[in-house]
């Protein structure tokens, strides 16, 4: 009989977006300290997600918009046979929860790849106070284009990519979002398993797991296990410009 997930942990204390490091990656872009601080009074609590526990589910009540402060979350949906489908990767500085936006229920499942902590930002009193600053109302219409180029990309990655490209960009993508964080560029640990990396690329786990060996055979990267070095970021990106011919 398998264990009972642990219930997520509420901590209800202040988190102050003007003081965040990550301020500059998530809502608070260009804003005064007087917006700021009035962003401030929306985000009161945060939530730790323990590794392998939901932020929420597919068809739950869509009321609040999630920053990832620390960690990192996978987000999915089930297929009709039962299959989780990964359709996306977020790591701190980023935004979860947009999915509910037009329905105003979650139409995926948002899981914790290790221990996380988010912050709660709810979104009817957001949006109150973006009608308010034209600034961050630019800078929500500014993620949610993010979101869609992404979705986008993801797109041609599936149409029109063969699997060596698209584990190259995949992997590209991956660094250079690290790289704006402040990590190296060129060493990275993989929070996500190689099936979930071919559930998000449309690959087989066989696939992903050939395609990797075959990078550390090319001189690209050094794979042990999942700790990742780039060796070779320009070959990568000759894969991926491959693509475009």
């Amino acid at each position: 009989m398998s264990a009972q997930p642990q219930p997520i942990r509420i901590e209800p204390f202040k988190v102050a977006c003007s003081s965040c490091n990550l301020r500059e990656l998530c809502l608070p872009l260009g804003l005064s300290n007087d917006q700021l601080e009035r962003l401030d009074t929306l985000v009161e609590t945060r939530r730790s997600v323990p590794r392998g526990n939901t932020l929420f589910r597919s068809g739950d009540e869509f009321n609040s918009l999630y920053a990832v402060r620390t960690g990192f979350f996978k987000t999915c949906v089930s297929s009709e046979d039962g299959r989780d489908q990964v359709t996306g990767f977020q790591m701190a500085g980023e935004l979860l929860g947009l999915d509910g936006i037009g329905t105003e229920r979650h139409t995926c499942d948002a899981v914790a790849l290790e221990d996380s902590q988010v912050c709660i930002i709810p979104f009817h009193q957001l949006e109150d106070l973006s009608r308010e600053f034209s600034d961050l109302q630019r800078q929500l219409h500014r993620i949610m284009s993010r979101e869609i180029v992404r979705d986008h990309g993801v797109m041609l990655l599936l149409g029109s990519m063969r699997a060596e490209e698209r584990l190259a960009a995949f992997l590209l993508n991956l660094t250079q979002r690290l790289k704006t964080r402040g990590f190296s560029p060129s060493s990275l640990v993989l929070r996500m398993t190689r099936e979930e990396i071919g559930s998000y690329l449309g690959l087989k786990l066989e696939t992903v797991s050939r395609t990797f060996s075959k990078f550390q055979d090319d001189g690209l990267l050094e794979v042990k296990q999942r700790q990742i070095r780039v060796l070779d970021a320009a070959g990568l990106q000759t894969l991926v410009n491959g693509s475009a011919c």
